[in-house]
């Protein structure tokens, strides 16, 4: 026995050692099997004389037919079929004590080893009290085994057993209280055990947790570690309380599953980065000038259009860039004519703080949106297998601190809605066809995307020429004498032609985009959201071009032909009319798309099919709209305000449509990369579009004449350069700032390497991201191969060891098949 024992392992390190395969270095990554039964080569040399003195009889107690069931188990075990012999229990006596002895057996470890284990350790730890230990710096033998769990039932065991839990107690009295605890936190016990071997060697020193005996100082200690505590987990669920519309959110995903979830946590994420602008724009720009207004125009009435255009009573006012005054606002001391007896007196230079914070509201806006998208790809592109993440979903997902009915039943649809997702998932199979059904699908996908860039580009076309029909048009009417009060109500209504028209676009084809889509055959449900997401994505881009190059390449070029003294209030004025259609239009899509097609398909159609949630188109909307929001905060400062509204309205109306109106995909999916995808399209077309047309703005074009913060300069960038000389020739020492204002902010060259520094630690993050998933995937693969070359060993082991039995277990074992078969 002995002899097979080592011959099964000798023969089968080498094979494990050249056969293992792996990119990384396996002494490095993990332990080798080979070094595993190093570590067991001592136990498996002590037993060696006792499994030496087996005697026939039990040799052949695992194969008699006596025991129940072995019969029916050699039978399986010689039958040598494509079952998998591990899950066998027809072992050998040598084979169950190798098995025992392995450090990957978890299960059933005997007290009495844990208790000899960490004897050996609390000795240790005592000779040496300076270094304490660590969890971990234990050896990978130091995990749970069945090593010694057959035999529990012996009396002599729990003897031996009391002995060691007495040393064991004995041990952890001469230890400090922080090496006592840290310990006993280590030992593998249940807490009832842990909490009596504490109470033992408290007992035996006679120390007790009495108040009398603790000092003050230490009991002064302890009271502000557990006040700081309990303050610092208050704060915590006051912070996790301020989470909006958590509970909706919630709502949402236990009924709709992760896809729609998605729609609505990027539509929160849209409202705190408005909340931010908001707050930035308000602070340095809206309330200086509300304090110090400039000297009001003449009096305009108020009518009602103004709601829907944005202009007549609202083009002088703080809501425009022509509002803002071109001079240093100063807190002078009232009727005093003697202003040097004020001191110290309060200066804001209005064109500079505009200038600036601009610039930086853009600034710092982009470094969020590069910590989100890093952030979400960290977390979103991580190895997810199905199967793992349903283990941990079933075993993991409960929260026990839920108490109230309504919080049971949401976690139950969400915890249900997850696992049918992962499930899902687990069973998606690729579905294999011929070469002939496979030509077909590419016809049938290059048809589909074809008619939707035609489809697309006919749109930007008819948006291009409308758009100079409408600024032809509004040079006609700007040329007419009329001045009447019908005549110009007549010109502000006509100037909601234009977005009306792209709104209708926008409404319209993506519609047109599902219809196609009906001929396309994708495996899963998020290939074709992504699909939709892409084909709506170049419509909104190719009309937002279109619609910039009117703005700033019409307009902006040449003001004077509709005889504009201010064409960035008029441009502000265009944005916040699409801005407001796009919403008007989203409340009759909801209304027409999702509630009356409910009612028509129940009522008329007789079915209970509902619509189902298009989250391409929706998620396309609010990326939209974001867009329209940043380009108008040059133009219009107080656009936010208007977003802010938007959205808010937006999310109450969309989840109020969704449980009434929609149900769940037929199919679930798991949007495991959605939300990453959404801020990535948020930050690369969106965001960046914006930012280069208002620097496009800012660096190159004129700005008016007579009105704004910077009239009177031939570009909005020279108010910093003005301000900087300015300076500079008041005081030598700031020169500096000149030469700095010279070769940093003048020379676009830094200004694309802000945005290369940006790119670059976006691919860097992203190629960290694929390493650590590359890693984890080597690791999983070496895992597998692990329990592979387990069951190899175990295998060729059991094999040798039937090749070493004497004859007469053979014969036995023969005659045990003869009497099953009989």
């Amino acid at each position: 026995m002995m002899a097979a024992r080592s011959v099964s392992f000798d023969a089968d390190a080498h094979f494990m050692e050249a056969g293992m395969e792996s990119p990384l270095d396996e002494d490095r990554v993990h332990d080798s099997f080979s070094q595993l039964i190093e570590e067991q080569s001592q136990d498996l040399n002590n037993q060696a004389m006792e499994m030496s003195s087996l005697d026939l009889e039990e040799e052949t107690r695992d194969d008699v037919p006596s025991l129940s069931g072995a019969g029916s188990c050699v039978n399986v075990c010689e039958d040598g079929g494509d079952t998998d012999p591990l899950m066998e229990p027809c072992w050998s006596t040598a084979t169950l004590r190798v098995l025992s002895s392995m450090p990957s057996r978890t299960i059933g470890r005997s007290r009495g080893a844990i208790l000899s284990q960490y004897y050996n350790r609390t000795m240790q730890l005592c000779r040496r009290r300076q270094s304490r230990p660590t969890v971990n710096s234990f050896s990978r033998s130091a995990r749970p085994s069945i090593c010694g769990y057959r035999v529990e039932t012996d009396p002599a065991n729990f003897d031996r057993e009391e002995n060691k839990r007495e040393r064991l107690v004995n041990n952890l009295q001469s230890l400090s209280e922080s090496d006592r605890v840290r310990m006993l936190k280590a030992i593998p016990l249940n807490l009832a055990e842990k909490q009596e071997l504490r109470r033992l060697a408290l007992n035996k020193t006679g120390r007790s947790l009495s108040r009398s005996e603790i000092p003050c100082c230490s009991q002064l200690k302890y009271y502000i570690i557990i006040a700081f505590r309990q303050s610092w987990y208050v704060w915590l669920s006051f912070l996790s309380s301020l989470q909006l519309w958590q509970t909706a959110l919630k709502t949402v995903s236990g009924r709709f599953g992760t896809g729609v979830l998605s729609y609505f946590v990027f539509l929160r994420t849209l409202l705190f980065f408005n909340f931010f602008l908001l707050l930035v724009l308000g602070l340095f720009l809206v309330v200086p000038q509300a304090v110090r207004p400039p000297t009001p125009l003449s009096s305009v009435h108020f009518y009602g259009l103004e709601l829907l255009t944005g202009a007549g009573y609202f083009t002088d006012s703080l809501m425009y860039y022509g509002y803002y005054s071109n001079y240093t606002l100063t807190k002078t001391c009232g009727n005093t004519s003697d202003q040097s007896s004020c001191g110290f007196h309060l200066s804001y230079n209005m064109p500079l703080a505009y200038f600036f914070t601009i610039g930086m509201a853009f600034f710092i806006t982009c470094i969020i949106l590069v910590y989100s998208m890093s952030k979400s790809f960290g977390q979103s592109f991580r190895v997810d297998r199905s199967k793992g993440l349903l283990a941990m979903k079933v075993f993991c997902s409960w929260d026990f601190k839920v108490t109230k009915k309504s919080s049971v039943r949401l976690q139950c649809e969400n915890i249900s809605t997850q696992l049918k997702e992962l499930v899902a998932e687990v069973n998606r199979k690729e579905v294999k066809s011929s070469w002939l059904q496979r030509l077909a699908t590419v016809c049938v996908q290059i048809l589909a995307w074809t008619i939707c860039i035609g489809s697309t580009a006919a749109c930007a076309c008819a948006v291009y020429y409308f758009s100079e029909h409408m600024h032809k048009d509004l040079q006609v009417r700007v040329r007419s004498s009329s001045n009447t009060t019908e005549s110009l109500l007549l010109k502000e209504a006509s100037l909601l032609a234009l977005p009306v028209a792209v709104s209708s676009i926008n409404l319209l084809i993506p519609g047109f985009f599902n219809t196609v889509a009906w001929m396309e055959e994708y495996d899963s449900p998020s290939k074709r959201n992504y699909v939709a997401i892409f084909r709506n994505l170049m419509l909104k881009v190719s009309v937002l071009g279109v619609l910039c190059y009117h703005w700033l390449g019409r307009v902006a070029a040449d003001p004077g032909s509709v005889s504009l003294k201010c064409w960035e209030s008029f441009v502000g004025q265009e944005l916040y009319r699409f801005l407001l259609m796009d919403f008007i239009f989203t409340m009759l899509d909801t209304f027409f798309g999702e509630f009356l097609w409910r009612l028509f398909s129940q009522k008329v159609l007789k079915k209970e099919r509902k619509p189902v949630f298009d989250i391409a188109r929706n998620v396309l909307e609010l990326i939209y709209g974001q867009t329209l929001a940043w380009l108008g905060v040059l133009f219009t400062p107080l656009l936010p305000v208007v977003q802010v509204i938007k959205l808010l309205f937006l999310f109450y109306m969309k989840k109020t449509s969704l449980m009434m109106n929609c149900q769940a995909p037929r199919k679930p999916w798991r949007a495991s990369q959605m939300t990453t995808f959404f801020i990535t399209l948020l930050c690369f077309p969106s965001f960046l579009g914006a930012a280069v047309c208002v620097t496009y703005t800012m660096w190159t074009i004129k700005p008016s004449g007579s009105c704004g913060p910077f009239r009177g300069l031939n570009t909005m960038f020279q108010a910093g350069k003005i301000w900087v000389e300015q300076l500079a020739k008041s005081d030598q020492k700031f020169r500096w700032l000149l030469l700095a204002h010279k070769y940093l902010v003048e020379n676009p060259f830094f200004l694309f390497l802000a945005a290369g520094i940006f790119l670059i630690v976006i691919y860097f993050h992203s190629q960290v991201v694929d390493g650590q998933r590359k890693i984890i995937e080597l690791l999983q693969e070496q895992i597998e191969n692990e329990g592979e070359d387990k069951k190899f060993l175990i295998t060729r082991l059991q094999d040798i060891h039937e090749q070493k039995r004497p004859l007469s277990s053979r014969r036995i074992r023969g005659g045990s098949e003869e009497s099953s078969f009989s």
